[in-house]
């Protein structure tokens, strides 16, 4: 809601691990607009899913670093958003990376918690493409880490 429709006049799509779409919670997660991913052996199709969204000029959303990160340790950003936005940019023009840093008043958020979401400096694909992967990668952390700072320091933490 924090980013879609209501702001951009566009649904967000979210990409997630296979084992946050089984049960209720996955059920709930698809009419939400998320589609799974396995992360050890991504399939043809799913990849094919999120460049055709993004082809389209909707909004993909996926977490770099593959899982969430409770205490703040530092986490290490996978490969593939690097490599979907290079498959992307050949395919269409002006993919913008938004780096997103979340944050809750708590460590385990509770019902009626302070939250956070603090928009970082937007990256354009376009001038990433002759970066290395960890190139890539460090210049995308450090701006989530800061996007992530400002998001802790308005919920209070």
């Amino acid at each position: 809601m924090a980013m879609g429709r209501r702001i951009t006049k566009k649904d967000c799509r979210f990409m997630v691990t296979k084992s946050e779409m089984r049960g209720i919670q996955g059920w709930f997660l698809k009419r939400l607009g998320c589609f799974s991913i396995n992360q050890l052996s991504p399939s043809l199709s799913t990849l094919r899913y999120a460049i055709d969204l993004i082809e389209k000029g909707e909004q993909l959303v996926v977490f770099p670093e593959g899982r969430i990160n409770k205490y703040g340790k530092k986490l290490v950003l996978k490969q593939g958003l690097y490599r979907l936005g290079k498959i992307a940019s050949k395919k269409t023009k002006s993919i913008i990376i938004v780096p997103i840093g979340i944050a809750y008043s708590r460590v385990s958020p509770r019902y009626r918690d302070k939250f956070c979401l603090s928009l970082g400096q937007p990256i354009s694909m376009d001038d990433c493409l002759n970066l290395t992967i960890k190139e890539f990668n460090e210049l995308l952390n450090e701006k989530m880490i800061k996007a992530e700072k400002i998001a802790l320091k308005n919920v209070g933490r």
